[in-house]
């Protein structure tokens, strides 16, 4: 019933997006959740103006008659304009609502890495014995028992697997071989939300089975930072910088011990670098760094932070005027190295003023969950393991990214 009832009030998404196809405009949403229809002017303004979960399907065609008198229009053609629109998860309908309130998210990264179980694990593999790869990981061969020795992180890429290539490798075989933590607190870059923080109690879906989200520690994290880390259901559906790890952790435990994570996605610092301010000294980013450190304090077993994030995307695909050409790649490169000195420095600050100085305008979009990470782990020294730098054959784009690991 309560279905029946969400149709016969239809109510488009928010934040959608419309744009001109020939005679057409194709709805969508920027954010990728659903999949674009195409819709007359009539259809457009009629879901724009009346889908407001307000108005009854009888409703919504007695106004539409009385303020459109011209347009041949009737109840069955307004129930199919309101079915396509659910199916395709532009209304907030059942269809949307079965994603978002549905226990298991599912990959939507497919495509980007192969879907066969086998294919998947054989390119999986593939970055770690590519040439210039570290080679296959054995796990738990260099656990350390001594607390300024111990694995605290790593920082991975999230560019796809092709690009990401080996230095997923060698961050990951560095996460391997060097923990025995069961629970991964992954802290990735939001690319999505306009929040500044956001949870997912989902489990994750791959091809390779099904990861559990530990409930226990996002309660933990709940309680200590304060409500509004689920005002965004949707921020982790189209969210790839979480996904990608995910896949890697399933294949390089599936035949080791159960493991669990802990999603969260960390948005922009723009207003941070904007005021000229730290972002310990915003009043959210102190809570969560507090909540975090408290969340593991409380945790009763060891626990491994993942940092999702890339660093310095440049050229014309990002904003800037000119193509990508050598001079730019060494000058990208240099200040990436100032970066990751203060990262390997353990230094939180100093990662920060380095990005702040240049008004980020490289886009370090790894920024916000590695600040946080650092903030509130406290490790003692970082360790760089892999730098690469993607360049666009054509100079559209480069972004570069490194493998990192933080111990003590």
């Amino acid at each position: 019933m309560a279905c029946m009832s969400t149709l016969d009030r239809p109510q488009l998404r928010q934040d959608l997006s419309a744009k001109p196809a020939g005679t057409m405009y194709t709805l969508f949403d920027p954010r990728g959740v659903g999949v674009q229809v195409n819709v007359s002017a009539v259809a457009l303004h009629l879901a724009s103006q009346y889908f407001d979960g307000t108005r009854t399907l009888a409703e919504i065609f007695k106004e539409a008659q009385q303020f459109l008198p011209n347009v041949k229009l009737d109840l069955e053609t307004l129930r199919h304009l309101v079915n396509t629109l659910d199916e395709a998860l532009l209304l907030d309908g059942p269809s949307f609502r079965s994603l978002v309130d549905c226990p298991v998210r599912p990959a939507i990264c497919l495509g980007t890495y192969d879907d066969d179980p086998d294919q998947l694990r054989a390119q999986l593999e593939h970055l770690f014995t590519a040439p210039g790869g570290p080679g296959l990981p054995k796990v738990g061969s260099r656990i350390a028992t001594r607390g300024s020795e111990r694995l605290r992180a790593v920082l991975v890429p999230h560019m796809d697997y092709r690009r990401g290539n080996i230095c997923y490798g060698w961050g990951f075989k560095e996460l391997v071989e060097r923990t025995d933590a069961s629970l991964f607190v992954i802290v990735a870059t939001s690319h999505y939300s306009p929040e500044r923080f956001t949870l997912t109690r989902q489990h994750f879906a791959t091809p390779l089975g099904v990861i559990e989200t530990d409930q226990p520690y996002i309660d933990r994290l709940v309680k200590h930072y304060g409500e509004g880390l689920f005002d965004d259901p949707i921020a982790h559906l189209p969210e790839h910088s979480v996904e990608l790890e995910v896949v890697l952790l399933q294949a390089l435990f599936a035949n080791v011990r159960p493991i669990r994570i802990v999603p969260l996605v960390v948005g922009s610092y723009a207003d941070c670098i904007e005021d000229g301010v730290s972002p310990r000294n915003s009043g959210d980013v102190a809570r969560m760094i507090e909540a975090v450190r408290l969340a593991e304090a409380e945790a009763g077993e060891p626990v491994c932070t993942i940092i999702s994030g890339d660093l310095a995307h440049i050229g014309p695909k990002f904003g800037d005027s000119h193509k990508v050409t050598s001079p730019t790649l060494e000058r990208s490169r240099l200040k990436d190295e100032e970066i990751l000195e203060r990262a390997t420095a353990a230094d939180a600050n100093g990662y920060y003023h380095v990005i702040a100085e240049e008004a980020d305008r490289r886009r370090i979009c790894g920024l916000p969950p590695t600040y946080l990470a650092l903030e509130a782990l406290k490790p003692q020294r970082g360790k760089l393991l892999n730098y690469q730098q993607y360049v666009h054959p054509e100079g559209h784009e480069s972004v570069s990214f490194a493998s990192m690991a933080f111990e003590g």
